[in-house]
């Protein structure tokens, strides 16, 4: 699986419909109209994301690893 930073997960998810509803420290609060989840992404500048959470991420916001 590709590494992916958050800073760079963040951009996936703005095409993908999610908004920005708040940051709290280096954690991004991401929601979308529709969907109860909300996904809190950790931002650590170009820090890869680990292999456990952006699978578990990719599943709730169905983002396909082709896109990444």
């Amino acid at each position: 699986m590709k590494q992916v930073s958050g800073k760079d997960f963040a951009k996936l998810l703005h095409r993908a419909g999610w908004e920005l509803k708040r940051i709290n420290g280096s954690h991004h609060i991401y929601t979308k109209a529709g969907r109860k989840e909300r996904i809190s992404l950790p931002v650590h500048g170009s820090k890869p994301l680990k292999t456990g959470l952006l699978k578990h991420l990719m599943k709730i916001t169905d983002i396909t690893e082709s896109l990444l």
